[in-house]
């Protein structure tokens, strides 16, 4: 084609040449013109529209090839065959993670950012193996959808993009081609194409269809009609069909040469063709006439569109407008916004027009469309304001100051953006532009805006990266010229790091004409002195002229001077300052109270080696502040207590017990009293003593009558707490009732309880229960004879409209069951039908069944079967069904049988019924009558209704029920062999029975069907677990067929006869090639030795081909070599590494086998390789896995190695996945470090930084905790303890309070746990943290009793339900039947319902100990009510929150 191109005498095109063309109306139906991408770019061809919209499945119109769509291909390029299966694996994952955010991007906005595209470009090369899908979809993306990106800039990337992929062999088929054609256009590149179809022969490459069409277009687009004219014909002679798209660019071509007649008489031409004129040809029609700007044309053709019938979106106007602003014809602008129709998309669409159009200098165009977007619908898209895109693109294209500024008066005159001046100077201080930032500062001042210290520090910061005192310098400068004073942050953090002192700073200041009378010189001095000199500070400080200063400013500096003890005077006159003057407190803070602070810091920023050295002088230091008359709280002197006690110091705790208030010194509150009550009893006699006080002084008892009467409840001790009721009637509460009513009800005192409520109604009528309280009250009454009065109590919650959470529906559905078998059918159908009538519930089959199972209870299944009829007519649910008809079945009831076919048959259908009739026969045992209902004429498969059935014999392992099953529905229509054989093998599997496994085998060969390999697999797996051969070749998902060893050994002895018949070969590279034939022996199985455990064997294989002068592919060695790794072999995988690198000069070990090579010698301690193999991974463009840094990182912290952590640590933020690993890794590492050193200071200034910065995410450090407490570092754990007592007393921080309590529960310090909660009270209150905890616990076997330490410490840590359901799990983990029984029976005796997953694992316990359980089995599995139960929770979550 190239050829032909170059030496044929192009022919003169006609329309009438046009009437030959034979072909398809259409290439597509009607809604699948296809849009290139956003508007910016001439029309490119055959996808330059699309009809569906942002919000639809972008991904399938954006890349339509890369999912799912068909290619055609030439003769690819040959793809290197060293890519191993896995690294194939990985690059289709990382292409899934690529397609998803790009097309996320594009879903939400119709556009791609160049900073997205470059990651992913950058991630994909970095692999070293890019795909030919990856390499499709980042050159797709290079084209329009980067609006904004000049024209010029974005082709030059996709040819960098191509460059670079083909450096790294990535596969270029046609679409690839097809795909960089496609960018040219959209990108208006001038081309040749007869140099791009010579580059595709080259390639050996064959064009398509698709090729044509756009190099036709790529002629019209340069108004060469012959070029375009030649393919044409070509295409016809190929018989290829001609599309729409063909015409819409010969429209565009006519218009280019200047013959709009011809462009016009396209569309005719097409009619005669048999091709009806869409919008893509009247979009290119109207495109012309826009270059021209001929509106009245414009507006013809609209009409004329419109009479045919073909509706044009706003995405075309929009190319229209996009094209008169190019060509200079703002006139008419205005007029084609107004075709604008604003429909469903509008939004994205019009903002891709404003950055195309800003992209090529057409503001004032972009500022007419900015002002029609709907504010209402911007919004939804995420952005606070209407113009934040539109102003950012202006700032970063380098727009000019007066236009942004005109912009920005124009947008807040509008209401369409309340601050546009800021944020165009966020935008400009984001692009680092200092100048226009500077320029923009001026007009905010203008503008009478504030200008604030940190608008600078993105300018300061840049500067300060390249160590650019001069750049610095000129800001500050600029920022004073602004009226901008230097405060202490922007100096301390951003400009006196980059001077060696004050006085260099100074200096330099003084040389740029610089003040350095601002407050921040100011803070700066003062800190200086306060570590340094503190006699010229106090003197500075106690100058009534000095300006207010809050003392944390310089408190670290004074801490520092105050240390060293060298003039104690000064200090005792500061801390005498502190104390009465209130310059240096933040308002509202007392000035003792500051003072108090300030001493307690000086003592907790003690260590203890300092604290007993400095003991003389600090037992002087508080003398003198005796004298002086220097007072500390009790709280702040309980702190220092504490300190002083931990460090052993009772001397120096004694004089600053003499600083003590002295009106706090002995009291003690009823509330210290009551916490120090050791006990209930206690507790009660302290709480009794406290109602008399208070009775006597006529102060409110309830809160504390409350606190007594709940404590007996906790002894249910119910006598006295109805004396003390009688006693304190009048301050009765409705919810010291309630407490009383739930008492009542745990110990099955329906009369006392029903008194109790009665008197709460007369009390006050209007009070309510909550629906737990209800609920158990409704089942104490129920069970006690008292159902009418039960239902007394469903009709008032219905009145007092009490909320019915899930918990309450399932403790309702606990207490019809328990009325159910006493088997009082008209009491739980009386409930039943009142709570129903009520719409306290609503009717499901598990709340109808316990009416049904009063019946079964007491045989009487023909009122069972009518009641089961009454139910599916009011209700439309038929409970227990399977049961009743498994009883008549049993009982050879026929009549009723036949009562309950015909019921069934007329109800819910012929097939229905025939299943549910067969499942009764089976389950009774009846499998003749069975097998005759699976031979009715007419029956077919119900997959569903089969495999409930079979979950069923499964969990109840009914073997030869199931069996028969499987047997009775070989011949049945539709039905999955597959599926039914699998059922038995699950349930062979769960028994561990391989002998029916292997018959099972046997007997799908007679039924000669194919098993699929899932099926295989699992036969295979049972009876390999079992010691047995396999008798067939087990199907492998990522590697050929595994050989058996004796297939192995064979091969290997092949390989040895070959070579000991060929001749030596020469060392060259012919020798692989000669060993070809035999490698292949190798290959397959050496990936099926490592697959299957036989790591030794495939070592030997390596060595003994190594040894034949073989070579291997580089992916069986990265095998061998990562299944040593694995077991920790690092010298044999080392060995293995050196006889690849013999054969494969360039070999390679691949980033998943350095990864564990790292995690495998760092835990063998030898951290320097580790460290070495890191870099090499960084310098070969391998990016490490978080395992392996966090392996490494551990290793490093365990060494006390604090500058090799922070080398990893700069490395991983290079990479950028610094956000993907722990927050806490580095910080928990380091600071154990420090502490391996016998720096705890250091680790504890870090954490303490760490934790009360508001700007870090904070996180746990157990990890810090449990390595020190293993390490039996008491010098290091109290002072971590004070560290985490500080954060939770001074600044409400309790994570490492919280972590330190659970980890000392962990490790059975329980006496450590219980001094840590009465220091932290509000450990206690971190509910979530500590419900993970027991979450995490009830994972394992074994930890119940972490939990139950937990709950004693704790009591209402978890509530009682959740935490019943947590214990019963650990019961089931440890198959403890007795302990589950003991609890569930605590639970029914407290009137706790039991959530459906906890009788679940109830039951299966019940069922392995060969027991019935005494209530019904809910009937669905086990991850079922896991999700309902998630569900709920979480709604119940969301719902306290809102």
């Amino acid at each position: 084609m190239a050829a032909l191109l170059r030496s044929a005498r192009l022919l003169k095109f006609s329309p009438s040449g046009l009437l030959q063309i034979t072909g398809p109306k259409r290439s597509g139906p009607p809604l699948g013109r296809l849009y290139s991408g956003a508007v910016g770019g001439r029309r490119a061809g055959v996808c330059s529209r699309q009809i569906s919209r942002v919000g639809e499945n972008a991904s399938s119109r954006v890349w339509p090839y890369a999912v799912g769509g068909v290619r055609n291909y030439g003769a690819a390029t040959e793809r290197r065959d060293e890519v191993s299966v896995a690294v194939q694996s990985k690059q289709a994952n990382q292409f899934d993670w690529a397609l998803a955010k790009l097309d996320h991007s594009v879903k939400r906005t119709g556009r791609v950012t160049k900073t997205l595209l470059l990651r992913i470009f950058h991630d994909i090369c970095r692999t070293g193996y890019p795909s030919s899908n990856q390499a499709l979809l980042l050159l797709r993306s290079c084209g329009s959808l980067l609006p904004e990106m000049p024209l010029n800039e974005r082709t030059e990337l996709a040819h960098h993009v191509w460059g670079k992929l083909q450096e790294l062999r990535a596969q270029y088929d046609v679409s690839h081609y097809n795909a960089l054609l496609k960018v040219y256009l959209q990108n208006e590149f001038e081309f040749s194409p007869t140099d791009f179809l010579a580059k595709m022969e080259a390639a050996d490459i064959l064009p398509n269809r698709v090729t044509y069409q756009r190099l036709i277009t790529a002629y019209c687009q340069k108004g060469d009609i012959e070029g375009a004219s030649t393919i044409l014909g070509f295409m016809k002679s190929k018989d290829l069909p001609i599309t729409e798209a063909v015409f819409s660019s010969l429209v565009t071509g006519h218009a280019r040469t200047g013959d709009m007649e011809s462009a016009k008489n396209i569309l005719p031409v097409m009619q005669q063709a048999g091709i009806e004129p869409g919008p893509d040809t009247y979009v290119s029609l109207l495109m012309a006439y826009a270059e021209r700007g001929d509106i009245d044309s414009i507006k013809q053709t609209l009409e004329a569109a419109e009479n045919a019938d073909c509706r044009l979106m706003d995405r075309d106007i929009m190319q229209v407008i996009f094209v008169l602003a190019k060509s200079g014809y703002h006139e008419h602008i205005p007029e084609m916004i107004e075709c604008l129709k604003h429909e469903r998309g509008y939004v994205p669409d019009a903002m891709n027009l404003c950055l195309s159009l800003i992209t090529q200098g057409q503001e004032d165009t972009a500022f007419l469309i900015l002002k029609t977007l709907p504010v209402a619908q911007f919004e939804n898209l995420g952005d606070a304001e209407l113009g934040n895109f539109f102003l950012r693109h202006l700032v970063n294209r380098d727009t000019s100051l007066e236009k942004i500024s005109r912009y920005c008066k124009e947008l807040q005159e509008s209401s369409l953006h309340s601050t546009p001046l800021t944020f165009s100077l966020y935008c400009a201080l984001e692009a680092k532009k200092t100048d226009t930032c500077l320029e923009l500062m001026k007009l905010v001042k203008a503008e009478g805006l504030p200008l604030r210290p940190h608008y600078f520090w993105p300018l300061l910061v840049e500067y300060g990266k390249n160590q650019n005192t001069t750049g610095v310098l000129e800001i500050i400068k600029a920022m004073q010229g602004l009226g901008v004073s230097l405060d202490l942050a922007t100096l301390s953090n951003h400009v006196m790091p980059l001077f060696s002192s004050a006085e260099a700073a100074q200096q330099a200041f003084k040389a740029f004409g610089i003040t350095t009378k601002s407050g921040g010189f100011v803070c700066s001095g003062i800190r200086l002195l306060a570590g340094t000199n503190l006699a010229e500070l106090y003197t500075l400080i106690s100058d009534p002229s000095f300006p207010p200063l809050d003392i944390q400013v310089f408190c670290n500096s004074l801490l520092t001077g105050f240390k060293k003890f060298n003039d104690m005077d000064s200090m005792v006159k500061i801390v005498v300052l502190l104390y009465n003057d209130g310059r240096f407190t933040r308002r509202g803070v007392n000035t003792t109270d500051a003072a108090g602070f300030f001493l307690y810091n000086l003592i907790d920023s003690m260590s203890e080696k300092q604290l007993k050295a400095q003991e003389k002088n600090l037992r002087s230091f508080f003398k003198q502040l005796h004298t002086q008359n220097i007072t500390i709280s009790q709280n702040i002197y309980r702190g220092i207590k504490n300190l002083l006690e931990l460090y052993n110091t009772p001397e120096l705790l004694k004089n600053v017990n003499a600083l003590k208030r002295s009106e706090e010194r002995t009291s003690i509150s009823p509330a210290v009293e009551l916490r120090e009550a050791t006990d209930n009893g206690a507790m009660v006699l302290v709480l009794e003593n406290r109602l008399a006080e208070l009775k006597a002084e006529k102060k409110p008892v309830s809160p504390t009558l409350k606190q007594a009467i709940n404590a007996l409840c906790a002894e249910e001790n119910l006598q006295r707490a109805l004396k003390l009721k009688q006693q304190y009637e009048e301050d009765m509460t409705p919810s010291i009732y309630a407490l009383l009513i739930n008492l009542c009800c745990r110990l099955k005192n329906a009369d006392e309880a029903l008194n109790l409520k009665r008197e709460l109604n007369r009390k006050d009528s209007s009070a309510a229960l909550d629906g737990r309280k209800y609920v158990t009250l409704v089942r104490t009454l129920s069970l006690n004879g008292k159902v009418e009065e039960a239902v007394d109590i469903l009709k008032e919650m219905k009145e007092k409209d009490v909320v019915m959470k899930d918990p309450n529906i399932t403790g309702l559905f606990h207490t019809f069951c328990a009325v159910a078998d006493t088997g009082d059918v008209d009491a739980v159908q009386r409930l039943q039908d009142t709570a129903f009538t009520l719409g306290l519930i609503k009717p499901s089959a598990n709340l109808c069944s316990p009416a049904i199972s009063a019946y079964l209870k007491r045989d009487d299944l023909a009122g069972a079967l009518e009641a089961v009829q009454q139910c599916y007519k009011r209700y439309k649910h038929l409970p227990r069904m399977h049961d009743i008809l498994v009883g008549l079945v049993e009982i050879g009831d026929t009549e009723s049988l036949q009562k309950a076919m015909d019921f069934m048959s007329h109800e819910r259908g012929e097939m229905i019924m025939l299943y549910d009739l067969f499942f009764a026969f089976l389950q009774a045992g009846r499998y003749r009558e069975a097998r005759k209902i699976m031979e009715t004429p007419g029956m077919r498969a119900k997959p569903t209704r089969m495999q409930w059935y079979a979950e069923k014999c499964i969990s109840t392992n009914q073997m030869e029920t199931l069996e028969q099953m499987v047997d009775m529905t070989a011949k049945l229509f539709d039905c999955d062999r597959d599926d039914m054989y699998g059922y038995i093998l699950q349930l062979c599997k769960k028994t561990n029975n391989w002998q029916k496994a292997e018959a099972m085998w046997t007997k799908m060969q007679e039924e000669n069907f194919i098993p699929q390999e899932r099926t295989l697999r699992l036969v295979a797996d049972i009876l390999r677990k079992n010691g047995q051969n396999v008798p067939f070749e087990v199907p492998e998902t990522w590697y050929d067929p595994a050989k058996t060893p004796q297939l192995v050994k064979l091969a290997a002895e092949a390989a040895a006869e070959a070579a000991a018949a060929a001749p030596p070969p020469p060392p060259t590279a012919e020798k692989t090639a000669a060993a070809a034939p035999v490698r292949d022996n190798y290959d397959p199985n050496l990936f099926a030795l490592c697959k299957k455990g036989n790591v030794e064997e495939a070592y030997a294989l390596v060595k003994k081909a190594d040894e034949q002068g073989l070579s291997l592919r580089p992916g069986s060695y990265d095998c061998v070599l990562r299944a040593l790794l694995a077991r920790g072999s690092d010298e044999d995988a080392m060995v293995v590494k050196d006889i690849a690198r013999s054969h494969l000069p360039n070999f390679q070990l691949s980033e998943n086998a350095n990864n564990m090579y790292i995690i495998t010698l760092c835990k063998k301690g030898q951290i320097e390789g580790g460290l070495e193999t890191l870099k090499s991974m960084l310098q070969s463009d391998q990016v490490p896995s978080f395992h392996a840094i966090t392996k490494l990182v551990q290793a490093l912290g365990a060494q006390g190695d604090v500058e090799r952590i922070q080398y990893v640590e700069s490395q991983v933020k290079i990479l950028g996945i610094a956000t993907k690993l722990s927050s806490m890794l580095f910080p928990n590492n380091t600071a154990l470090a420090h502490i391996k050193n016998g720096d705890v200071e250091s680790a504890v200034e870090l954490l303490e930084g760490l934790y009360t910065d508001p700007h870090t995410i904070k996180s746990s450090m157990s990890f810090l905790f449990r390595k020190v407490l293993q390490s039996d570092d008491d010098n290091a754990l109290d002072k971590l303890s004070a560290m985490a007592e500080r954060l939770a007393n001074h600044f409400a921080c309790y994570i490492p309070a919280t972590d330190l309590f659970l980890q000392l529960l962990e490790m059975g310090k329980v006496e450590e746990a219980k001094f840590m909660l009465a220091r932290c009270n509000a450990v206690a209150e971190q509910k979530t943290v500590l419900l993970s905890y027991v979450t995490e616990k009830a994972q394992m076997p074994g930890q119940l009793d972490k939990i139950k330490t937990l709950v004693s410490l704790i009591p209402d840590a978890i509530e009682k339900e959740v935490l019943y359901s947590y214990t019963m799990k650990c019961h089931d983990l440890d198959k403890d039947f007795t302990s589950a029984k003991a609890l569930y029976k605590e639970m029914m005796e407290e009137g706790i319902a039991a959530d459906e997953l906890f009788l679940k694992r109830l039951a299966a316990l019940y069922r392995n100990a060969g027991e019935t359980p005494p209530f019904i089995e809910p009937p669905e599995s086990f991850k079922f009510y896991a999700n309902k139960l998630r569900e709920s929770r979480a709604k119940a979550q969301a719902t306290a929150e809102e």
